[in-house]
């Protein structure tokens, strides 16, 4: 019941908008484990100069005096700038941690006078700093984690350029190689980012007053990195860099209080992809949408129960639509539902998007007797969410598609028929001489057993022929008059329709049983391959071993051969691991993973770029950056061109990327080990060489003195 005064209406509303349960205790640990970290603040910018440490410093002070805050200073470099020095006058300054290297005195954060000190707030600038040899960490980033860990909040900067996804960007703007990042997770997991904006023209003022740089330095840097173009660009890369985190958190706030509502805070189009041959215009369409106003593009594909029973050559159309998502710059995403509309625009809400591009319907209308189209469940479900409707005729653009191939539907049709026949008139040979004409109710059974057969095997469509040719034989041979199509008793005349309508209903749920079926046999293979192959490449003690493993999951899931190219010394891609058949071809297949190196993207089969290729070349990423390319050579079975398949793949090279990066990493941190104790094993022996000399070379002095005194004047 209603409380009282207030409407039915709203208590449903208010039951619509109360978060999901999952995602409530998701967020609920979430904030647990938040809370006892300390909070991080970035001062983000898009290049040096433009007040970011300033910025900071200001706030700092006003923590100090406005919230009566405990705020230590631990590293702020201020480059010699006046105006900067002056905001550290009534700050606590913690002592730099001296280190000499090479001959050369540095000075770093003391992280453990830090965590003895344990302010309430530490500024530490430069987050992307790396550290001098023999600290704890190697980059300073990991320092302020630890902090983060301890408790205690910290502030610090950084500049677009030393984002790790960012970082080919960058250099294919400036030509110059950031070496410095700062993984990305540690941008998005920060409590606050403060973007300090700067006009370029400003910027470069400062920069010729030596407000920036000492003037050797500022001739140079204007030269270089200091363009104007280069400064225009990077300050679009950190305003769309914050602008998304931004758009992160508002749909996770949503997420949180169940909002499912889109808000109209920017423009994103949705597009619906489909196999059919008309898909290809809708997505194009969609794109000049998305271009016009701005905005980003997700094309959007569920695959339903239904989706499983797709011909080869509609996998095909669908797998060419969903790169050309991709290859007009939009995002394709692949989800699993059983009604295909209801999670179209559950995700859409999810995505925060403004507007569905959907395809007019082609079917005939009759079938909207019988069930809705997607359209109208679209426009019915969308609510706040724009609705777009693009003619599906083909225009002038696109290409003519292949026609299916009808022989096997045919075959297989034809094959369904001659089973429901025949499984018709072995169910009324068994009701006629297990039950007779008397047993009605048996008989029933029995022809609704046959009917199940006939799904269970062969499908939807010869089943409904079997519950036809049912009735039909429980009429003629088992109501009177006998062997006659009439009725003389029209209570039969229900009797036939609930059979049918029972044979129907049996038909369907059989159906949609077989084909969960499958979609859960999908699912289990996907998850298992997963698991084995993350669970191997984790544990795996070498790289060697690592490809070994990776080698052979792929063989098992794909049905491919492989080959993995690594950089080498000089920089170059060579093969680290490849199988008997593969990289015969040298000089090409290294051009084409050289390409793949060079632009992370994938190339080769069954995509857009060099699909002449022998093989798909897959670029592997890891959480710094790229490691490596992941070269696969299919066989006649390989379905690398179905978008699930695609997908898994993708799945498939992260986990090796990430893993190839571990080894990288370890190998990494055994030589650096070695560093330290040949370098500790250097200092012993000239300690212990200085400490044998010393003695003599005293004793030597001692007697020259006594010599040149005896003999003195």
């Amino acid at each position: 019941m209603a409380r009282a005064g207030v409407p039915c209406t709203t208590l449903m509303s208010d039951m619509e908008r109360r978060p999901d349960p999952d995602e409530l205790l998701a967020r609920v640990r979430e904030e647990e484990q938040i809370s006892a970290r300390g909070k991080l603040t970035i001062f983000f910018g898009f290049a040096p100069g433009v007040g970011k440490t300033y910025t900071m410093l200001e706030a700092a002070r006003g923590e100090a005096e406005d919230q009566k805050r405990d705020v230590v200073v631990g590293i702020v470099e201020t480059h010699g700038r006046y105006d900067t020095g002056s905001l550290l006058i009534g700050l606590e300054l913690l002592p730099r941690r001296p280190v000499e290297h090479r001959g050369i005195q540095l000075e770093e954060l003391d992280l453990d006078a830090a965590l003895k000190r344990r302010p309430q707030l530490l500024l530490v600038d430069e987050l992307a700093h790396t550290n001098a040899p023999g600290s704890r960490h190697l980059k300073r980033w990991q320092d302020v984690d630890e902090l983060l860990g301890a408790g205690i909040d910290v502030f610090t900067t950084l500049n677009v350029q030393h984002l790790e996804t960012l970082n080919d960007v960058v250099a294919q703007i400036t030509g110059v190689i950031v070496r410095e990042t700062v993984p990305d997770a540690v941008f998005d997991t920060s409590s606050d980012v403060r973007v300090v904006d700067l006009p370029v023209d400003e910027l470069l003022e400062r920069l010729r007053e030596g407000k920036v740089y000492v003037p050797q330095q500022a001739a140079r840097a204007v030269d270089n990195f200091f363009r104007p173009g280069n400064l225009i660009a990077l300050r679009e890369l950190a305003l769309r860099r914050t602008a998304e985190r931004v758009d992160a958190q508002m749909r996770g706030y949503k997420a949180a209080h169940g909002i499912e509502e889109s808000w109209h805070t920017g423009e994103r189009v949705l597009v619906c992809v489909s196999p059919s041959p008309h898909s290809a215009r809708l997505v194009r369409a969609a794109r000049r949408m998305a271009t016009s106003l701005h905005a980003e593009l997700v094309g959007v594909y569920v695959e339903t129960q239904a989706s499983l029973r797709l011909s080869v050559e509609d996998r095909e159309r669908l797998s060419q639509n969903m790169r050309l998502v991709e290859s007009l710059g939009g995002e394709s995403v692949v989800l699993r539902a059983e009604d295909a509309a209801v999670e179209t625009v559950r995700y859409a809400r999810k995505r925060n998007a403004t507007k569905i591009v959907v395809g007019k319907p082609t079917r005939p209308r009759w079938r909207e007797l019988f069930r809705s189209s997607f359209l109208d469940d679209i426009v019915r479900k969308s609510l706040e969410i724009d609705v777009y409707v693009i003619s599906g005729q083909l225009g002038g653009e696109g290409t003519t598609p292949s026609p299916p191939r009808e022989e096997p539907r045919k075959a297989l049709a034809l094959t369904g028929g001659v089973a429901a026949v025949a499984v018709i008139a072995l169910s009324t040979a068994v009701a006629w001489y297990g039950f007779g004409q008397e047993q009605l109710a048996d008989v029933v059974m029995v022809y609704l057993l046959g009917v199940v057969v006939v799904s269970m095997r062969y499908g939807y469509v010869p089943s409904l022929l079997a519950a036809v040719l049912g009735v039909v034989a429980f009429d003629f041979f088992f109501i009177p008059p006998y062997y006659s199509f009439a009725v003389s008793d029209l209570r039969h005349i229900v009797t036939f329709a609930v059979m049918f309508l029972v044979a129907v209903v049996i038909s369907n749920l059989t159906k949609r049983i077989r084909d969960q079926a499958d979609s859960a046999r999908g699912s289990e293979r996907r998850a298992a391959s997963l698991y084995a192959i993350s669970r191997e490449v984790g544990l795996a003690p070498s790289r060697d071993l690592l490809l070994a493993a990776a080698d052979r999951h792929l063989r098992e899931v794909f049905g491919v051969r492989v080959a993995v190219l690594l950089p080498g010394p000089d920089g170059m891609l060579e093969g680290a691991f490849a199988e008997a058949g593969t990289l015969d071809d040298a000089d090409k297949d290294k051009g084409v993973a050289e390409w793949v190196w060079l632009h992370q993207r994938s190339a080769g089969v069954g995509t857009d770029t060099l699909p002449s290729a022998r093989a798909l070349f897959v670029p592997l990423k890891g959480a710094r950056g790229r490691v490596g390319v992941l070269a696969l050579y299919p066989s006649p079975e390989t379905r690398l061109g179905d978008p699930d398949e695609r997908q898994l793949l993708d799945t498939f090279a992260g986990l090796i990327g990430s893993a190839i990066e571990r080894t990288q990493l370890a190998d990494e941190a055994r030589r650096a080990h070695l560093r330290a104790e040949t370098e500790q094993l250097r200092n012993s022996l000239l300690s212990s060489v200085s400490h044998d000399l010393r003695t003599p070379l005293a004793v030597v002095t001692g007697a020259t003195s006594a010599l040149l005194d005896e003999h003195g004047p």
